[in-house]
């Protein structure tokens, strides 16, 4: 059969976001104030983070935020994203399993990210920030912001993880045809940087470490906010919109989800596609799984400890309650590189800890086999994170096959891969490792 797509009206684009802190029964521990070690209140974030954020970050009360008209209103550029029947995938794997993806590569930008970049730079916007700064891994956020912020009118600064900056030049050229300044991480241009670049000369980069410089020039920077692209509670809110669409969706299609998939580096893109679906598992018991699909090289769900640290490798962030590789934790230069980072978001750590989710980590030559069986069957080139997912997704599509069980299978398709070709050209030259 050929492919098949659900799309939604644009008057369905989501008027709230879906807060699952509100319903949870337990809820995540507090962060802390790195000085005082006492718990975080907003205004405590309010000197890195734009107000309106802060306030959503801590916000444990309200199950559904307004999203602001302004900002439906560019989601209308792209949304609602299309929900994909997979029937390609599923002969190519001869399984029973209905497999769903949820399109999240018609983005302006070809990622998820938008989703929460257009909401930061409209909340800076509305505050009155003139500048705003962030860091990115593979560039997905990156490019995003950059965006967001040429829309509301907003300079933009970015530091890109080093190795990526090297091995993905395009997205470094998309942030600056956006008019965002870029920087690769580490750098000279911060104190976290210097100190980072003088004990180790060579230091190819984290997201710990571009996250620290990023924060240092926001608070050195007049008139300046820090954005985040994943990890913390604001971020999985505004990315909600993707799971409740793809609730809409499903249901024109007459299916349910058994298993939702996504590709895990700090939670943004899993939280969006999963959380909308966990609140009917937590609330009326719905037997869904949830599977986080992490790097091998950077497994913190499945091998970090569940601790208090740092969001950074600088220590200038709060203290985090997550499952971590410890702030100073550096990652192999694996391809993905949205997913190279040492934690997870307190949310996701929590409903791990409470086991409604589960995580695999992957390998990276099975992601880019399991990219290349894809594109083949879909006619889509995923980003090298979305295809953690698309592997996760196999695995679980072969075990239908095994047990001849008729499941249904949704993931998120996070990105495309249109401008990760030199990975893609490494891994069909035996290259990748």
């Amino acid at each position: 059969m050929k492919q098949k797509r659900f799309i939604l009206p644009e008057s369905e684009i989501p008027t709230r976001w879906y807060n699952i802190q509100a319903e949870m029964k337990n809820k995540p521990m507090p962060m802390l104030h790195p000085g005082t070690k006492q718990p975080l209140k907003a205004e405590d974030l309010f000197p890195i983070f734009c107000e309106e954020c802060s306030r959503q970050e801590v916000n444990t009360t309200d199950a559904w935020i307004d999203i602001p008209e302004e900002v439906r209103e560019k989601y209308a550029y792209y949304r609602c994203t299309p929900l994909v029947r997979a029937y390609g995938l599923e002969k190519a794997l001869d399984t029973p399993a209905h497999i769903y993806f949820k399109n999240e590569s018609v983005s302006p930008v070809g990622s998820h990210k938008l989703n929460s970049a257009l909401a930061q730079a409209y909340y800076c916007k509305q505050e009155g920030i003139t500048n705003i700064t962030t860091e990115t891994g593979a560039g997905q956020w990156g490019a995003a912001l950059s965006y967001a912020a040429r829309v509301f009118g907003i300079e933009c600064a970015v530091y890109q993880v080093k190795i990526s900056y090297e091995q993905k030049p395009y997205r470094r050229s998309i942030m600056q045809v956006f008019g965002a300044q870029v920087t690769p991480s580490p750098s000279m241009s911060t104190r976290a940087g210097k100190d980072i670049l003088t004990a180790n000369p060579t230091c190819q980069g984290s997201l710990g470490t571009a996250i620290s410089e990023a924060v240092e020039l926001a608070q050195m920077t007049p008139n300046c906010k820090y954005t985040l692209g994943s990890v913390l509670n604001h971020v999985s809110l505004h990315q909600t919109v993707i799971g409740l669409e793809a609730e809409k969706q499903m249901a024109m299609a007459g299916e349910y989800p058994d298993v939702v998939i996504a590709c895990f580096g700090g939670g943004s893109n899993f939280s969006g596609i999963a959380f909308p679906f966990m609140r009917h598992k937590i609330l009326e018991g719905k037997n869904t799984r949830f599977i986080a699909a992490e790097p091998a090289s950077c497994p913190k769900l499945t091998q970090g400890k569940f601790e208090y640290d740092f969001g950074d490798e600088a220590g200038y962030t709060p203290l985090l309650p997550m499952f971590t590789l410890g702030h100073k934790f550096q990652p192999a230069l694996i391809h993905a590189g949205g997913l190279r980072y040492h934690g997870a978001g307190v949310i996701v750590s929590q409903l791990l800890k409470d086991g409604l989710m589960e995580a695999v980590d992957i390998e990276q030559l099975e992601t880019f086999a399991a990219g290349c069986l894809f594109a083949k069957a879909e006619g889509i080139i995923p980003a090298p994170e979305s295809c953690h997912a698309i592997a996760a997704t196999i695995r679980e599509a072969q075990k239908c096959k095994e047990s001849g069980e008729e499941k249904v299978i949704l993931f998120n398709l996070s990105g495309h891969g249109l401008v990760d070709m030199s990975a893609y050209d490494q891994y069909l030259a035996g290259a990748l490792v």
